[in-house]
């Protein structure tokens, strides 16, 4: 019966962690340890609880990532969009003096130049290189 108790621990544990930590941890530990606590009711010996815990928790893990999916996925911001984007200077860039705008789809930006010692004139075309912040790093 103390293996019962062992896997309603693991279960409560794993439900936890899972409300503490954001996204799936540990939810598949839950119906995993479930079925090895009812192993362990029936007295089935704890090697093979062990084994039925672990298999399971491996297929509900590995069938959610398949069906689910990693939810790694790799997908531009509107931020990113910007880059390589091309602009015209409103606005002296010139890092030194810490100046320089650009406009960008019809909105002015705060821009430096990716070389800090070229500046860029008013009406020079320019492209995003990336972005700092609020700020757009320029070049030619």
């Amino acid at each position: 019966m103390a293996m019962v108790y062992g896997w309603l621990a693991v279960v409560v544990i794993a439900i936890i962690v899972e409300v503490i930590v954001p996204g799936l941890v540990s939810i598949w530990f839950v119906p995993s340890a479930l079925v090895a606590m009812v192993l362990a009711f029936f007295s089935v010996p704890v090697i093979i609880q062990v084994a039925v815990f672990l298999v399971s928790s491996g297929l509900f893990i590995f069938l959610s990532r398949k069906f689910i999916g990693t939810g790694k996925k790799s997908t531009r911001t509107n931020i990113d969009s910007v880059i390589g984007e091309r602009c015209i200077v409103a606005e002296k860039i010139d890092n030194i003096h810490a100046t320089g705008k650009v406009k960008l789809n019809g909105m002015d930006w705060t821009a430096r130049s990716l070389d800090s010692e070229v500046t860029y004139e008013v009406d020079d075309i320019v492209y995003v290189d990336r972005v700092e912040g609020v700020k757009l790093i320029v070049k030619k």
